[in-house]
């Protein structure tokens, strides 16, 4: 069962607000930085999507989940996320290329996060006899 247009609103809040908190913390010039902020918002952003498909993860799943999705992402764009760290050692371009590149790579990350947990839900529905 695809995602409801409720899921759908609900994800794309929680995905375009951590998305957006996760550029803020990207602003900061220092290599490094950024994969750190990316980290931790992806794991709030992983709990906060559990939730819209009626679950619940610890905060160790979600941490692990951010984990691979970055990773992911960073595999899918090598060249983005390099240049978005090394950006940050030129004085004000740092400030412009990190923050957009985060986000692009945490849009793409929480959507693959919630069709992720979208399929496990339907799974389990399946699973348990529900349709």
């Amino acid at each position: 069962m695809p995602m409801t247009d409720d899921e759908k609103s609900k994800c794309q809040k929680i995905i375009h607000g951590h998305a957006t908190a996760a550029a803020a913390g990207n602003l900061i010039p220092v290599p490094g930085v950024g994969l750190a902020a990316d980290t931790v918002t992806m794991t709030t952003m992983a709990m906060a999507l559990a939730a819209v498909f009626g679950g619940s993860i610890p905060e160790s799943v979600a941490k692990n989940m951010a984990v691979n999705a970055i990773v992911s992402a960073v595999k899918g764009q090598p060249v983005k996320t390099i240049a978005k760290e090394l950006s940050k050692l030129i004085p004000g371009l740092g400030q412009i290329v990190a923050p957009s590149v985060s986000v692009a790579m945490l849009e793409s990350a929480g959507w693959s996060l919630a069709e992720e947990l979208s399929a496990k839900r339907d799974l389990k529905r399946l699973n348990d006899g529900k349709n």
